[in-house]
């Protein structure tokens, strides 16, 4: 009974049989519809209810296809019924296999990702800003030299002419400041 070439999923029509009157889609529907529901159900329980006045929307266009010497009315609304629940199917399959394609690196590349990166980095930025502002001059020196001119603490000793120890326990104070001002930004650890 199933034909799944066939439009709308009906099966072709024959040349002989008297299409069901307009009229006896009632009777029709309530004869079947139930057990229709009950059948599609099993196999999508969501789509259930949109399926069925699928199948009797799509009987209704194509009632001239009915064949009342190939099987009854109710097989023919079950022919409807699967070959709509085939074509339902192979959409969600294809829906979970696009799905499936937007792996993490995908979506990460996308526009809307970008631009919540870039607010967020902005953001961060000026937290930070104003955190490192906020620092006392010496230990934003030893920050900057350590952060932005890559020195280590040795070369930082160098320049600031302090000890080595004064360096680290000030870049760790530092640390530990900004750590507090800015809970969301992880900072790197060298020298700690």
């Amino acid at each position: 009974m199933i034909n799944r070439s066939s439009r709308d999923g009906v099966p072709p029509p024959d040349a002989g049989a008297q299409p069901p009157a307009e009229e006896d889609f009632t009777a029709l529907f309530t004869r079947h519809a139930d057990e229709l529901h009950r059948y599609l159900a099993r196999w999508v329980p969501a789509a259930a209810d949109d399926l069925v006045a699928d199948v009797f929307v799509s009987a209704i266009r194509s009632r001239a296809r009915f064949d009342s010497s190939r099987g009854s009315a109710r097989a023919w609304l079950f022919g409807i019924a699967t070959n709509l629940l085939h074509t339902h199917l192979r959409g969600r399959r294809r829906e979970r296999e696009a799905y499936a394609r937007l792996a993490p690196g995908h979506d990460a590349d996308s526009h809307e990702s970008r631009v919540v990166d870039t607010v967020d980095a902005e953001v961060r930025a000026r937290q930070f800003a104003v955190a490192v502002r906020q620092l006392k001059q010496r230990d934003r020196d030893v920050l900057l030299l350590t952060g932005w001119a890559g020195l280590d603490a040795a070369e930082v000793a160098q320049a600031l002419d302090i000890p080595v120890g004064t360096v680290r326990s000030r870049l760790h104070r530092v640390r530990q400041q900004l750590r507090t001002a800015c809970p969301t930004i992880v900072p790197e650890s060298n020298d700690d």
